[in-house]
């Protein structure tokens, strides 16, 4: 089958309004915040979220059954990237993590009165989420089989015991998707189950929030505690004992779809230091004459048109019907550093002006610096992409000896 990467024109006029609505209405917003988002007030969302739906751009990537606009990968891809232009354009469209990725989930596994509960209000802005994996030290982390949170049957019921932290948006959110492990002991490689839980379900409790480097993702990240925290049957995620397979459904489309929304914040970063090098004098030419400030520009240049042909190529295999564990894995690694090299190269271009909050580009180096680590850090994934590397020669090798 050949690999399609033209825009279908439905999807290139969206993309020009998601481009002029970024522009004119959410990076004001942004100024007026510096993309500060862990503490933000629920109006700034509610916000830009209306304005969002007022322009037809609100939950692209859902289902229109479900209020969305029912992109495929592709899509998402092209609409993504000019949503991420601005810190704050995810959030306004309704595609930041991890309510994106959790709208994913529910679409591919949750029920009908599941998606009726949680998604759909999920998908019009009128609740958030969260999604609750991560634990401290020796729990589940980059190793996500360490899951320690168990939970036990109880008649009508789980009881859910442990604690998550560095949950993302957990603050305000509706309701949590909840990783425990309902059999075997942490290290085994099954065993776990999600479980739909609200937030004001008693046994469930925010202990801190968490300062962190990064501050644009809204209501920031939270340690949480499971202390006899008891849902009903009804509340069970697909099955029981396949969480660790349902959360693949989730993570590799989410790994993705973070490089697309951050390749956004990477052509602006790119534009604001053509600018700076197009206008600012320097030894008696500008910058953008000089050498070293050009091969600084080529090199972002690569790294944007390498990072976008990774992104739309996984997309295609994902849009297929393939898992799409290798390509998500290799475009997670590559456009995570390929952006911080970009943000990087814009400041250096800028000089003192970069790493003034005059602009916005010391807020971008402090955003995308986190995306090394979150969602699997680059040595986790490389370590993966190699396994199934030698995986793949070994086959072929055994196929060609037989």
């Amino acid at each position: 089958m050949p690999i399609q990467f033209d825009i279908d024109p439905p999807v290139a006029e969206l993309a020009e309004r998601t481009r002029r609505f970024v522009r004119d209405t959410v990076i004001p917003v942004e100024a007026e915040t510096g993309g500060r988002l862990h503490d933000a007030p629920e109006k700034v969302r509610q916000g830009l979220q209306d304005a969002a739906r007022a322009a037809g751009l609100l939950s692209p990537h859902v289902g229109r059954e479900w209020g969305g606009l029912g992109l495929d990968t592709r899509g998402q891809a092209v609409i993504f990237e000019e949503a991420g232009y601005s810190l704050l354009g995810p959030l306004a469209l309704n595609i930041a993590a991890p309510d994106e990725g959790n709208m994913h989930l529910l679409e591919k596994v949750a029920t009908e009165e599941q998606k009726r509960r949680y998604l759909a209000p999920l998908a019009a802005g009128g609740i958030r989420s969260c999604f609750a994996m991560t634990e401290p030290a020796p729990g589940a982390g980059s190793d996500p089989s360490a899951l320690a949170t168990t939970a036990t049957r109880v008649p009508g019921g789980w009881r859910i015991d442990g604690r998550k932290w560095f949950i993302s948006g957990a603050r305000g959110a509706g309701f949590a998707i909840c990783m425990a492990r309902t059999s075997g002991a942490p290290g085994d490689r099954g065993g776990a189950t999600m479980f739909l839980v609200d937030t004001d379900r008693p046994g469930m409790a925010i202990e801190r929030d968490i300062d962190t480097l990064d501050e644009g993702l809204f209501a920031g990240h939270s340690e949480i505690v499971f202390d006899g925290c008891v849902v009903g049957d009804e509340q069970v995620l697909g099955e029981v004992d396949r969480g660790f397979e349902y959360a693949q459904v989730r993570l590799a489309p989410a790994r993705l779809t973070h490089c697309m929304r951050w390749l956004g914040l990477a052509r602006r970063a790119q534009d604001i230091a053509l600018e700076r090098a197009s206008t600012r004098e320097a030894f008696g030419s500008r910058l953008a004459e000089l050498g070293m400030i050009q091969q600084h520009l080529a090199d972002s240049e690569i790294d944007i048109a390498a990072g976008r042909a990774l992104i739309h190529h996984t997309a295609w295999v994902l849009d297929s019907g393939a898992r799409g564990a290798q390509e998500s894995s290799i475009a997670k690694i590559f456009v995570a550093e390929a952006v911080g090299r970009v943000v990087d190269r814009s400041v250096q271009i800028c000089g003192a002006l970069g790493i003034s909050s005059d602009i916005p580009l010391s807020r971008f180096l402090r955003e995308v610096r986190a995306f090394r680590i979150y969602d699997g850090p680059s040595e986790t994934h490389r370590w993966a992409i190699a396994r199934r590397a030698v995986s793949r020669h070994v086959r072929g090798r055994e196929g060609t000896a037989s």
